[in-house]
């Protein structure tokens, strides 16, 4: 059996015999001194604002006064699959605090592997949808309106959600703890069947959950930006344009940025898993790596609230009409209070204008 220290945090061991010492020695890589320390931290800061910012959305998207439209139906199931994930990282946290020694056991092992993969198509599936429906309502705003409507976004997520889930089954299925003796830990694994299992989830995983979605969004956004300043939506001089491919700067950008190195290097390691990568140090340097890939990759979690949400003007709109609502109801809550303590003052001042006499009187008329 081949055993490996795990690149991404969660390890992978392939069910084969290894007779090349050379290759196993290559295989077997410790991680790096500060990595246990570092990490925690990282996914710390994530676990905090992802929590905050994700929880912050799905309350106010789902306040009986929201409004219902397309655009929020994606947000809403983006922010929950954000805020699934987040909810997570404080158990990887301590796995990497421990050395990859994982303390929850089996179930907890299978749920948290299972959110992270989830999390990895399900929220870059509802970016694509949200990408595409900005594309529709911008570009063909005419032709749309039949196929834009809550009702059907409500379909799409639901399928969305149903595609997310059966990626993630692998994850649940073959994810296990195993105590690593080269390393002295028990970790959190997945066990593949046989090699060929590892390579195919791995490309899956980059064609999946990144190729495609980013072909989908970048092409949705070019179109955009190009619509724009030709100025068929809205004038060129207009603050809504400047707004507008700000945004889309920011999607593109985020996207990119986030998931893009965590890709590169979760191929380059299945290219090393086929031995079409047969270069030691770049394996060792893909391994040592592939955990701070995770970490930019998952902090996209934390961003998506702000980048969607709180820089839109439609939710930050939701956001003051729930905060003055909220407020002129504890106004109204503080002048009941008030009127209450008003009247009660005013009759104690009555009684006390009133001579003894005067109370015992009033006292045996009632």
């Amino acid at each position: 059996m081949m055993a490996t220290v795990p690149p991404t945090g969660f390890l992978t061991i392939n069910l084969t015999s290894v007779d090349n010492v050379t290759n196993a020695s290559c295989d077997t890589i410790l991680p790096p001194q500060h990595q246990n320390k570092l990490i925690p931290v990282i996914y710390s800061i994530i676990f905090i604002l992802g929590s905050m910012g994700n929880g912050l959305v799905v309350f106010v998207l789902c306040q009986k006064g929201s409004r219902k439209t397309v655009a929020n139906t994606y947000m809403l199931s983006l922010a929950l699959s954000d805020l699934l994930c987040v909810l997570s990282l404080p158990f990887w946290a301590v796995y990497y605090f421990f050395d990859y020694d994982w303390i929850f056991g089996m179930f907890m092992c299978k749920l948290c592997g299972t959110l992270v993969t989830l999390n990895l198509y399900a929220s870059i599936f509802f970016i694509t949808c949200m990408s595409v429906d900005r594309y529709l309502a911008i570009v063909h705003p005419f032709r749309s309106q039949c196929c834009r409507s809550p009702c059907r976004a409500r379909a799409v997520s639901c399928l969305v959600w149903t595609v997310a889930c059966l990626t993630a089954v692998p994850a649940m299925m073959f994810r296990k703890i195993y105590y690593l003796d080269e390393v002295g830990v028990t970790a959190c694994v997945i066990i593949y069947p046989n090699v060929t299992w590892f390579p195919r989830m791995a490309l899956m995983k980059n064609i999946l959950g990144f190729v495609l979605p980013f072909t989908v969004i970048a092409s949705c956004y070019c179109s955009i930006g190009h619509h724009l300043l030709a100025g068929k939506g809205l004038t060129k001089s207009s603050d809504n344009l400047d707004r507008v491919l700000r945004m889309v700067v920011a999607v593109v950008l985020a996207f990119f940025v986030c998931w893009f190195p965590f890709h590169v290097l979760t191929f380059l390691e299945a290219l090393a898993d086929l031995d079409v990568l047969r270069v030691c140090s770049i394996r060792q340097v893909v391994s040592i790596l592939l955990p701070f890939a995770l970490c930019i990759g998952l902090s996209n979690s934390a961003i998506n609230p702000f980048l969607y949400c709180f820089v839109g003007i439609h939710f930050r709109q939701q956001l003051s009409d729930l905060y003055q609502a909220r407020m002129s109801s504890l106004s109204q809550k503080r002048g009941s209070i008030s009127t209450r303590l008003s009247s009660f003052s005013r009759k104690l001042s009555d009684l006390k204008d009133l001579g003894p006499l005067e109370i015992v009187e009033q006292h045996s008329a009632l």
